[in-house]
């Protein structure tokens, strides 16, 4: 009954003419209504192109009060697990992957300055950001909702919603907000703590009743498919390969790591008008891109179909292509 009573209520709005007025009123209802408590009207990015993960607001809990052993006294990490490192002032930490896949967030000082630690298992992204604006500090939480299939965080103060990818804010009092980019590396605990021998590590004590072994992710990285909607899927290349990838004056350009395998690698190559370095280290499985000077300059190591689907027009980095052989 109640089927047939659906199929008789639409019919008489078509037959009347106003079913498609019917249909997008009701429509505009949905997109206004909030997700997770967060009003996306007025949103920067397309509002139906956000989708709840799963979780709900602070489903996924940041770490706010981190705590950090010494590298000689961590026993939790392999030399193969993979780490996001900064170096900032003097000061060297290493954020566990196996730790960030369970909160994404982390709420971190160097020295005076303020830092948030973001990491997307999704998309395989890790970054990390000034957390001040105009001088004021923000407290990062994670919305549970997702755009191109990438996590949206949301500044307590606020609770103004952030594209980690777009490094900006998409909604709230901070729309249009650009968070300035704190250079990481992404690579393994071996390979960082040989560059940092005195590095601080993320303990395990994060406050949390969580097992930290087990990657909730596991297989992600093989199949093709994304969990969720994104915007573009560029063809070619493996939806999950890992790429590194840089945007200098708005133009973006990314390397993937089969390919830098290929080249041996070091690659020099042109971003823009900027010559870069592309270093990779095969045994790590790692990239950093350098300028002329050496300098390293702030990426993002992630999988091809997000780069592709925030930066469409991007440029692509191609051994043979790059070689002039067929």
């Amino acid at each position: 009954m109640k089927a047939a009573y659906r199929i008789s209520f639409k019919r008489i709005f078509v037959a009347t003419g106003l079913g498609a007025i019917i249909l997008f009123a009701y429509n505009a209802v949905l997109l206004a209504q909030p997700l997770n408590g967060f009003d996306l009207r007025g949103a920067t990015i397309p509002e139906n192109e956000v989708f709840k993960g799963g979780p709900p607001k602070d489903g996924i809990p940041s770490i706010d009060s981190p705590r950090f052993v010494k590298a000689e006294k961590s026993s939790q990490l392999d030399g193969s697990d993979l780490v996001l490192g900064i170096a900032l002032d003097g000061i060297a930490k290493a954020y566990p992957l196996p730790i960030m896949n369970w909160h994404e967030i982390v709420n971190d000082h160097f020295g005076d300055l303020p830092v948030v630690i973001t990491f997307c298992p999704l998309c395989g992204s890790g970054m990390a950001f000034e957390s001040t604006i105009d001088g004021r500090p923000l407290t990062f939480g994670v919305s549970g909702l997702l755009y191109n299939s990438d996590v949206l965080l949301y500044d307590r103060q606020t609770e103004s919603l952030w594209s980690q990818l777009k490094s900006s804010a998409v909604t709230g009092f901070y729309k249009t907000r650009q968070l300035n980019p704190v250079p990481m590396q992404h690579t393994t605990w071996q390979h960082w703590r040989e560059q940092y021998p005195d590095t601080l590590v993320l303990s395990i004590d994060t406050g949390f009743s969580r097992n930290y072994s087990p990657n909730p992710y596991e297989g992600n990285e093989d199949i093709e498919q994304t969990y969720f909607p994104v915007k573009f899927r560029a063809k070619g290349l493996h939806p999950k390969e890992r790429v590194i990838g840089l945007t200098i004056n708005g133009k973006a350009k990314a390397w993937p790591f089969v390919e830098l395998r290929k080249a041996g690698g070091v690659v020099n190559d042109v971003v823009g008008d900027l010559p870069v370095t592309v270093r990779f280290n095969e045994e790590y499985e790692s990239a950093d891109v350098f300028d002329k000077q050496g300098q390293m300059l702030t990426s993002v190591t992630l999988f091809w179909f997000a780069w592709a689907a925030f930066h469409p027009d991007t440029e692509l980095y191609l051994y043979k292509l790059s070689t002039g052989r067929k």
